[in-house]
């Protein structure tokens, strides 16, 4: 295994990168120092050696720089092949290939793993190497039947990868990016498989609506709507205009409600001003009391 590992400018200088947290950082470095010519870490001893929360490693697993092979810590650097070329005769293969190429799709070519390949008839001929074992750019393409089915790792998961990357959108969304680490992922994927997709967006929708501060204000959301047996997006539309149109009632209410009716105070029991009397007709009425005297 190689003693030496490059690091892309491109990987380590990009926003995605630069907007993590420093042990985050330090922790994806001490990752691709260590990891073996295929890409593939054991990630505990790194994360004992450097004291790095597991929560960093999480936040690695969010942004798709490394990809989990199994429980026991094990990780693939995404971008590993991007920012070390390794030479074909050199090349010492992992001890986790085959779980290397089970959980990726990557392909084996030479002694080597990769996600792209250069094809003639379905194979790679010696007229596409260099002497360092290199794939050129001077073969045609065409895909051979080997190649059909065969995706690329970011292709295989695309599908998966949407849908986390809403969820990952709206966390940021409704608490910041700074906030979203591991432990929140893990109880998002818990949710996302109690509740499903569709609710828990709805959720997160909610609480970036009402500035909701923390997950729990989103959990607490999810589990009134399954109290109140709602479970699609539909109920808990019809549910919410019924709310509405029931608050809006409320407000229209006669506002002297609490007044008894027999009570003056309320404008049905309020007699209306006698008209103001002019001097003339003063006089005419003292004169006719003082006559009745």
């Amino acid at each position: 295994m190689a003693e030496r590992r490059m690091l892309s400018k491109k990987i380590f200088q990009s926003r995605k990168f630069l907007m993590m947290p420093f042990e985050a950082q330090a922790l994806y470095t001490h990752l691709i120092l260590s990891s073996d010519d295929d890409g593939v870490v054991e990630a505990f001893p790194i994360v004992r050696m450097i004291g790095a929360k597991e929560d960093s490693l999480g936040l690695l697993v969010v942004k798709k720089f490394i990809l989990p092979l199994n429980d026991d810590m094990v990780y693939f650097i995404t971008d590993f092949e991007e920012q070390n070329k390794i030479r074909a005769d050199r090349v010492q293969p992992s001890r986790y290939r085959e779980l290397l190429l089970e959980k990726t799709g990557l392909v084996v070519e030479g002694k080597r793993v990769t996600s792209q390949k250069k094809y003639i008839d379905g194979q790679v001929t010696d007229k596409c190497l260099t002497d360092d074992g290199q794939v050129t750019d001077k073969c045609p393409h065409s895909i051979g039947k080997d190649s059909i089915g065969k995706d690329s790792i970011v292709e295989s998961r695309s599908a998966n990868d949407d849908e986390k990357n809403l969820i990952f959108k709206k966390l940021k969304e409704a608490f910041g990016e700074m906030s979203v680490n591991g432990t929140m992922v893990e109880e998002v994927e818990r949710l996302l498989q109690q509740y499903g997709q569709e609710l828990v967006v709805l959720a997160l929708d909610k609480t970036i609506l009402n500035a909701g501060k923390s997950l729990r204000y989103t959990m607490s959301i999810l589990q009134r709507w399954d109290s109140q047996g709602l479970r699609t997006a539909e109920q808990i539309r019809v549910a919410d205009e019924e709310y509405e149109r029931k608050k809006s009632n409320k407000t229209q209410v006669d506002p002297y409600g609490n007044i008894p009716s027999w009570s003056n105070l309320r404008p049905e029991n309020q007699k209306e001003p006698e008209p103001e009397m002019s001097d003339e007709e003063y006089e005419r009425r003292l004169k006719e009391f003082l006559a009745s005297e």
